[in-house]
């Protein structure tokens, strides 16, 4: 298959998105929130992508861009364009929305429940059963298990104080994990309660 998952730190990293139609705005929106500087080959954008910082640029430009950018993000209604803009791209980060396959990054669907961000990559056979995946597990994971994980972390975060095992704090987290206790806390949306309760069982290690 060849593809494996990543995730990149894109805080002040360049991202030329050529397109913007639904997917290029998608795009945008996305690693714009993750604090990328976007510029955007098109003609026009949403007024909210502007105030969000990103940079209108022409066609004209293309290859100036290009050669700015971390990552290129090819999305036009224009075949030929779009293979323009790849072949300008060359050994860069390169994602196609027309053919993805063709590029090197995928953009998968992903969504955050609490902290929590899931990815989902179909390997190019069904965007909507993507969809359809997400709803399901949307339904799997409960706040509770979102609570266990902030109390895990917050566990793991003490633990590393006192234990430098990590074999001996993962069994400690384990212990957490299992709690009757910790179990009903969460359940009633009491994490406070839970964190004072693994703060007394842990205090004395």
């Amino acid at each position: 298959m060849g593809w494996t998952p990543l995730f990149l730190e894109m805080k002040n990293k360049n991202v030329l998105i050529a397109g913007a139609g639904e997917v290029g705005m998608r795009r945008a929106r996305r690693f714009l929130k993750a604090d990328a500087n976007v510029a955007i080959i098109a003609g026009t954008v949403p007024e909210e992508l502007i105030k969000l910082g990103a940079d209108l640029k022409p066609v004209s430009e293309v290859e100036e861009w290009v050669v700015w950018a971390d990552l290129v993000v090819v999305a036009t209604g224009d075949p030929h364009l779009n293979q323009q803009i790849a072949d300008l791209a060359g050994d860069k980060l390169l994602n196609r929305a027309d053919h993805p396959h063709k590029g090197n990054v995928i953009v998968p669907s992903s969504f955050f429940i609490g902290d929590v961000q899931i990815c989902i990559f179909t390997n190019f056979k069904s965007p909507l059963m993507a969809r359809e995946l997400r709803k399901k597990i949307e339904n799997v994971i409960k706040n509770e298990d979102i609570r266990q994980m902030e109390l895990q972390n917050y566990t793991r975060n003490i633990l590393k104080k006192k234990i430098d095992s990590q074999k001996k704090r993962k069994s400690y987290l384990y212990q957490i994990l299992k709690d009757e206790k910790v179990e009903k806390f969460l359940n009633n949306g009491d994490l406070e309660e839970a964190k004072k309760y693994v703060g007394d069982l842990v205090a004395n290690l």
